[in-house]
C-alpha cells in the first residue's frame, strides 16, 4: 500500500500544481525528493553514550538507521577537534519519507506548545524548505521517561524539478503545512 499523501499527489496535487502554475510538462512541476533529519549532539565529546541515545532516538522516529556525522574542522570556541562524532542524521526516500511528513504534519506539530503556526519564509537559495523542532519529546514514538537529554533536530525538505520558493511553498501547503497565514511571505 503506498502512502497516503503520496496518493494524495500524484492524483491531485500534481494536476492542481501544473494548471496553477501553467506547467507544460510534468517534470516542471515542483516534486519532493528526500526529507534530511539531522540531531546536532555537540556534548558527545564529554560522553559518548549521548550519542548513541540520539541515534537511537532517531531511529525510533524515522524507522531508520542514522549515520554519524563528524566534524570537518576544528572550532576552538565550541571545543570541537576536526573528525570529532558531532551530529547524527537520517535521509529519507519514497513511502518513508511520506509517511513520516504525514505523521509530522498532522500529529507531532500539533503537539507543539502555544503553536501558531510555521514560517512560510524559511526557504534557501535552491528553494529547499528546512524546518526547526525545539525537542524531540512531541514525537509519540519516544517514551518521555527514556529520553537523556532534550535535542532539537532539523527537517529539511529537498525539492526536485523547475519549482520556485513560492511554488514549493504552494506544494507543502497542498501536503498539508500548518503554514502562519499572518506573516508577509517572500
Amino acid at each position: 500500500m503506498a502512502a497516503r499523501l503520496k496518493e494524495q499527489y500524484l492524483k491531485t496535487i500534481l494536476g492542481e500544481m501544473r494548471t496553477e502554475f501553467n506547467h507544460a510538462n510534468v517534470m516542471e512541476v515542483p516534486r519532493l525528493e528526500k526529507i534530511v533529519i539531522n540531531m546536532g549532539v555537540g556534548d558527545s565529546q564529554a560522553e559518548p553514550r549521548l550519542l548513541e541515545a540520539a541515534m537511537t532516538e532517531l531511529g525510533q522516529i524515522t524507522g531508520q538507521k542514522p549515520i554519524v556525522r563528524k566534524a570537518r574542522k576544528s572550532i576552538a570556541s565550541f571545543k570541537v577537534r576536526e573528525g570529532a562524532k558531532i551530529a547524527c542524521m537520517v535521509t529519507l526516500h519514497g513511502d518513508r519519507m511520506y509517511e513520516f511528513m504525514d505523521r509530522l504534519f498532522n500529529v507531532v506539530i500539533p503537539r507543539v506548545r502555544d503553536f501558531r503556526g510555521i514560517s512560510p519564509n524559511s526557504f534557501d537559495k535552491a528553494g529547499n524548505y528546512t524546518l526547526g523542532l525545539r525537542e524531540q519529546s512531541i514525537f509519540p514514538e519516544l517514551n518521555i521517561d527514556t529520553i537523556a537529554k532534550v535535542r532539537g533536530m532539523n527537517v529539511t525538505f529537498v525539492f526536485g524539478g523547475l519549482g520556485s520558493p513560492d511554488e514549493n511553498r504552494e506544494l507543502l501547503r497542498k501536503f498539508g503545512m500548518p503554514f502562519r497565514t499572518t506573516e508577509k511571505q517572500s
